[in-house]
């Protein structure tokens, strides 16, 4: 009897994941499927994030199976059926608390049963054509002795044949100081050669350090949201927690920028109003013109600098004093202070009727599409259309000069600091779009500045490494939509950057110890992490993690403790 309701469990069990296979062929399914009452199925695909990237690196997709999360409200948890694969989002709270683990005992029944119906000798089951289905996963809630996190299997096969499977065992313990918890290699690699009976192994170190952190002890720099880290691997380990060797490889992973604003202006810190300054700088043009000499405000024009609105004062020291500020761009350094629409439309008619009138025949930089720009071209001819000054018209106005400002500013730094053609820069200051779409690449441009500034200012980057970060980067940017959460990784020689990490604690600390080779290849992973390694165990888990440190000291940096087991089983 019991025989019979494992298999009549398995059955069900590849038909909901075979659907869901072939449903993700499309596709990848939005929601979760449910299964049996208690078990959620994801399916996750290529362009997802994997939860088990830190522990294996394989097909593109796989399945994510964790506990439902039902809606204590809802009947439909009785009578539910799992032929249906009804979606288990009907059933979730509409606050989701984040992923939640199946018990270690239910997860083994699962990883049973896949193994089960992916064995082409269990003809009992009778599938008529048996699918190699992707990976399977299952997060655990570490209840038995070896805290297990994740349970995975891996169909192996030869053609559409299916020859074995990967078994694979995540455990996690921890956050300790306490150094004495942790393995010994030469431990580890004797019970790896062991359970899989190779004479040989192979190690690989991976190591992962915060730059910015270790640069703003260092140098004491002003607080930044910017996240560098370096990414180091190197091939045969000699002990645990040893410093990458400098002929490893490196990668710089940059993500989020210094966080600095495009949108909100400075407090002005002139006295005058917008008015009284727009109106003093028409003045000194109409004296100009006239043949008078400036007034004593002229200096005030020759200091104005470079500027990309709220930009931090790192970006500032970085940037060049421009000295080709044609008179919009002048304008706008004055303008910027406006506190009110009123404002506005009263600096905009006085512009306007100089204009008209003669008074000014201000010098402007060609390519600009502004309204004020075409307006000022007409004036040249004597003769300029009638602008009406209501609704959005004024604040336009002020968006286009404050938009054809920055990017020249940009244009200039990049150009000059040799990191970019202005071919190359088109697409970013393109006026062939709408001013939506104008504002939104350069909000990317100023992105891509923050990135170079963290590089140069905290981790002292000369050309030879900007230039390649500035090619990623505007490539990334010429495909994908504003991202400050994107990471971008630029390989580097890890002496670049020894000075920020060899005195340091890593972040993330592991070795892999493998033997074997091809769909026979092997591996025990062994890691320490400053952050849990799973997203659906906390510190909070009772009797799982420990927050004592060593003598009471937290001076020491705590870790998880993280092992990753592999074992294989061949269907003869």
């Amino acid at each position: 009897m019991a025989a019979e309701r494992r298999r009549r469990a398995a059955a069900e069990l590849y038909g909901c994941l075979l659907r869901i296979y072939e449903e993700g062929r499309e596709s990848i399914p939005e929601h979760p499927y449910l299964f049996e009452t208690d078990v959620e199925i994801c399916l996750i695909g290529g362009s997802c994030k994997s939860p088990t990237e830190r522990f294996w690196n394989g097909n593109n997709m796989i399945y994510i199976l964790q506990k439902a999360r039902h809606n204590e409200e809802s009947g439909l948890m009785e009578e539910s059926k799992a032929e249906d694969a009804i979606y288990a989002s009907e059933l979730l709270p509409k606050e989701s608390s984040g992923p939640v683990a199946l018990s270690v005992r239910r997860a083994k029944q699962l990883i049973s049963l896949f193994t089960m119906v992916q064995n082409p000798n269990m003809t009992h089951l009778k599938i008529s054509e048996l699918v190699v289905l992707p990976p399977l996963w299952i997060r655990c809630d570490g209840s038995d002795p070896e805290h297990t996190c994740w349970l995975g299997a891996e169909p192996l096969k030869a053609g559409n044949k299916i020859t074995g499977i990967n078994f694979y065992m995540v455990t996690c313990d921890g956050p300790t100081a306490d150094k004495t918890c942790f393995a010994n290699l030469e431990e580890l690699k004797m019970a790896h050669k062991m359970k899989h009976h190779s004479s040989v192994v192979m190690t690989k170190g991976f190591a992962q350090y915060e730059l910015i952190r270790a640069a703003a002890i260092e140098d004491t720099i002003v607080e930044s949201e910017s996240n560098i880290y370096v990414d180091i691997t190197w091939n045969t380990v000699d002990k645990i927690l040893e410093t990458p060797p400098l002929i490893s490889a490196a990668t710089l992973a940059l993500a989020e920028g210094l966080k600095t604003s495009v949108t909100e202006w400075p407090e002005p810190v002139e006295s005058e109003s917008a008015v009284e300054l727009v109106q003093e700088f028409l003045t000194d043009l109409k004296k100009k013109l006239d043949g008078y000499c400036i007034s004593g405000n002229s200096n005030e024009t020759e200091k104005i600098k470079c500027d990309t609105a709220a930009v931090d004062s790192s970006i500032k020291s970085i940037f060049s004093e421009r000295g080709d500020l044609d008179f919009a761009e002048q304008l706008w350094c004055k303008m910027r202070s406006v506190s009110s629409y009123q404002e506005l439309i009263e600096c905009f008619t006085l512009i306007i009727k100089s204009l008209e009138r003669g008074e000014i025949q201000p010098w402007i930089h060609q390519g600009s599409s502004s309204l004020l720009s075409k307006l000022i071209q007409q004036s040249y001819h004597g003769k300029i259309e009638v602008v009406s000054l209501n609704g959005i018209t004024p604040i336009q106005m002020l968006l286009e000069i404050g938009l054809d400002k920055m990017k020249k500013d940009y244009v200039s730094f990049f150009i000059g600091q040799e990191l970019a053609t202005l071919t190359y820069l088109d697409y970013f200051i393109s006026t062939s779009v709408d001013l939506h779409e104008q504002v939104h690449r350069v909000q990317k441009l100023h992105h891509m500045l923050e990135i170079m500034v963290s590089c140069a200012v905290l981790l002292q980057f000369k050309h030879e490494n900007l230039f390649p970060l500035t090619q990623i980067c505007m490539k990334y940017y010429k495909e994908n939509p504003l991202n400050e959460k994107h990471v971008f990784q630029l390989p580097i020689r890890p002496a670049l950057v020894k000075k920020f990490y060899q005195n340091d604690h890593p972040e993330i600390w592991k070795v892999d110890i493998s033997s074997g080779h091809g769909q026979k290849e092997v591996k025990t992973t062994w890691q320490v992490s400053t952050n849990p390694p799973v997203e659906h165990i906390t510190s909070n888990n009772t009797g799982l993690f420990s927050d004592s440190t060593v003598n009471g000291s937290s001076e020491e940096r705590m870790y998880f403790i993280t092992m990753a087991k592999c074992s294989q089983v061949h269907f003869t």
